[in-house]
């Protein structure tokens, strides 16, 4: 599984405090720039994967450092688990765009 993009500049995470109608709440907003050529080289990826043969090692996903960062603060550490679970949850929260594969995993 792929967690690192080192071809396409990502702007940072940004994290943001919003200030609700009145002084004792607070908003936090996380978020990330991602940007459609990542996700044209993904789509990519994924459309000619079936053609591949693979080796040792299969890359699955490619999944935004925002998205990685919302999964460990809902419990869920995609570092542990594998690879079916993490495309499964790509699918459930209709992510499919950093699925890099169309193979059965």
């Amino acid at each position: 599984m792929s967690l690192i993009d080192t071809t396409t500049p990502f702007h940072d995470l940004q994290t943001n405090v919003l200030r609700d109608n009145d002084d004792n709440n607070f908003t936090i907003k996380h978020s990330q720039h991602i940007p459609q050529e990542f996700l044209d080289r993904v789509r990519k990826q994924r459309e000619s994967s079936l053609d591949h043969k693979e080796k040792d090692y299969m890359t699955v996903a490619s999944v935004p450092v925002s998205v990685h960062e919302k999964w460990l603060r809902e419990g869920f550490d995609m570092l542990k688990e594998p690879a079916f679970k993490i495309l499964a949850r790509l699918r459930q929260e209709d992510l499919d765009a950093f699925i890099t594969t169309k193979k059965k995993v």
